[in-house]
């Protein structure tokens, strides 16, 4: 056996198939009312987050054409652009997400695993209030596009653990639900918690837990629960996506701690929210792999390696790798 490996970790690819293309890149902020708004979220997509949204997909094909032969390769949710807000229960975004998964799994598989993301299930839009999670979505995303709610694979003394962000957070996320599915959502939510108990609760001495985790929103609410607390220095890093840019983890933990703020409408509360919880991410040893395209703003797109002695004698080696190409657009 091999005494060390390499996993491969891409985040946040947004592909965009056909339906989502025809969209538009302002599909976004078109339909706002509210002309500030509108010039608002415009030139904030533009110069710092991310224009031309919907013509990325040539990133993922670079990507692919770069990996080399990894021992696992790790997606770590959002496959879609999420272009109606509601997730995969869109046509449009299933069959984004359906191609972005065909294309990873043709290039990877059997030494592929994949995590669900926030646009998987869908999310209020950031200004106009559409969309939101449905159930639809997860259903779609478990049995149509083989997406598990939780994985584990152990690999030398290491256990690689897969987790589902929007499920353990759905306290703060509720708003996005619909009345009628939280109680629906809830029970998913504590299978959820029990599935991850087990995992930690068989956990041997020797060995180290790497946890891929979307949204670090989830955090917090894992470091409540007793079986994942009491091990928690079992976990060597955990490996996030949904932020896009280390300039953006930078700003996360430069404000938390930081009040909610519930006054400035549903968007404001929730990232608040995270942001007041933010200092509990620290004994997860969060690292974060950027998206493809990263932000306009840097350009600093591309995908991380972590490399594995199988022992778990010395630490694990993260390095991120920028894909040049996504510069300049």
């Amino acid at each position: 056996m091999a005494s060390n490996c390499q996993i491969l970790i891409v985040s946040d690819i947004h592909y965009a198939g056909a339906a989502e293309r025809a969209r538009g890149d302002d599909y976004e902020y078109r339909d706002l009312k509210n002309l500030l708004s509108r010039h608002f979220v415009k030139n904030y997509r533009d110069y710092v987050w991310l224009r031309h949204p919907l013509r990325r997909n040539h990133l993922l094909d670079l990507f692919l054409e770069r990996a080399g032969s990894p021992a696992l390769v790790v997606a770590n949710g959002d496959y879609s652009c999420d272009t109606a807000f509601i997730g995969v229960a869109d046509d449009a975004a299933f069959e984004s997400a359906r191609e972005c998964l065909q294309k990873l799994r043709a290039r990877f598989a059997p030494n592929f695993q994949a995590i669900l993301g926030d646009h998987e299930f869908g999310k209020l839009s950031f200004f106009g209030g559409r969309g939101g999670m449905r159930l639809a979505a997860w259903q779609r995303a478990r049995q149509k596009l083989d997406l598990p709610g939780f994985w584990h694979v152990e690999l030398g003394n290491y256990i690689l653990m897969g987790v589902t962000s929007s499920l353990l957070a759905l306290p703060a996320l509720e708003p996005d639900t619909l009345p009628s599915e939280r109680a629906a959502w809830q029970e998913l939510r504590e299978q959820h918690f029990a599935d991850i108990r087990r995992a930690f609760a068989t956990l041997k001495s020797s060995q180290r837990v790497i946890l891929f985790c979307h949204d670090p929103t989830a955090l917090p609410f894992l470091l409540r629960d007793d079986a994942v607390r009491s091990r928690i220095d079992r976990i060597e890093h955990t490996i996030i996506g949904h932020l896009h840019s280390n300039l953006i983890l930078w700003k996360s933990r430069l404000l938390s701690g930081m009040p909610q703020i519930r006054f400035l409408g549903h968007t404001v509360s929730r990232l608040s929210y995270a942001l007041s919880e933010a200092r509990n991410w620290r004994p997860f040893h969060v690292l974060l792999c950027p998206s493809l395209s990263g932000i306009q703003l840097l350009k600093d797109g591309g995908y991380c390696t972590l490399d594995l002695d199988l022992s778990a004698r010395t630490p694990a080696r993260f390095q991120f790798h920028r894909l040049r190409s996504a510069q300049g657009r």
